[in-house]
């Protein structure tokens, strides 16, 4: 027997999590309810610290994020609006692209891997930067959702973009590793900041490609309330921290 997700049982909340069982809606119910605990809910950057715990499994990950912009939730309704618009989103690596929710939005979702082989080849960098560089020259990344989740060297090729005047309408980036990792997030945040591009990072070594989905996914989430009247996208319209 089938369930459906938007019937009489009460999981329609957590369908969008990627759950369409009865069984699956109860363990996502459930694990969402455990991150409540330990994370406020109070404003709209706390839903994305949230998300950053529900997918690293990590209760002091929420501590490890960082929102670029006028408020700490400003990245966050600048991403929900772009979802509403139905502005492309642009992963790094095949592995977030997959990550990307398929419900609640109509937006475009695309890699830049497999893009600037030629360049790569004749300068040496790395096929995720020169990717991102390709697919800068064609325009994709203005007023798009910009995601990054695994290569540092990719984050440092939208940094130039953006340094150079691309303008997403919101970069999510949280490349993992050891090399340039760190170092490539805080270039990017700097930037962000200088050019006003809202963007939600995290600091240190961890991140990674279902981290970065998780926070992208959550923009989705957020659209998908706004849409339906739940929540305000308007600047000030929840207590908010500092950017």
């Amino acid at each position: 027997m089938t369930t459906d997700p938007a019937g009489e049982d009460g999981f329609e909340e957590y369908a969008d999590l990627g759950a369409t069982t009865e069984n699956a809606m109860e363990i996502a119910e459930t694990s969402m309810d455990r991150v409540r605990e330990l994370v406020p809910e109070e404003t709209l950057a706390d839903r994305m610290r949230g998300k950053a715990v529900h997918a690293t499994g990590d209760p002091e990950f929420q501590h490890l994020v960082r929102f670029t912009g006028a408020s700490e939730s400003e990245p966050v309704r600048a991403g929900a609006r772009a979802v509403l618009a139905e502005r492309p989103v642009v992963t790094d690596i095949t592995m977030v692209k997959a990550g990307i929710t398929g419900r609640g939005h109509d937006c475009p979702v695309r890699k830049a891997i497999g893009n600037g082989a030629t360049l790569a080849a004749e300068t040496g960098m790395t096929r995720t930067a020169a990717s991102v560089l390709e697919l800068d020259r064609q325009g994709v990344y203005d007023d798009a959702i910009a995601v990054v989740g695994n290569a540092p060297t990719a984050a440092l090729a939208l940094a130039d973009c953006i340094a150079e005047g691309t303008r997403p309408a919101v970069v999510v980036a949280t490349p993992v590793g050891f090399v340039k990792a760190t170092e490539s997030r805080e270039r990017l945040r700097a930037v962000a900041a200088e050019c006003g591009v809202p963007a939600v990072t995290n600091v240190g070594r961890r991140g990674g490609s279902g981290l970065a989905a998780g926070l992208a996914n959550e923009l989705v989430h957020v659209a998908s309330d706004a849409r339906d009247g739940d929540v305000s996208l308007q600047a000030g319209s929840d207590q908010e921290g500092d950017g």
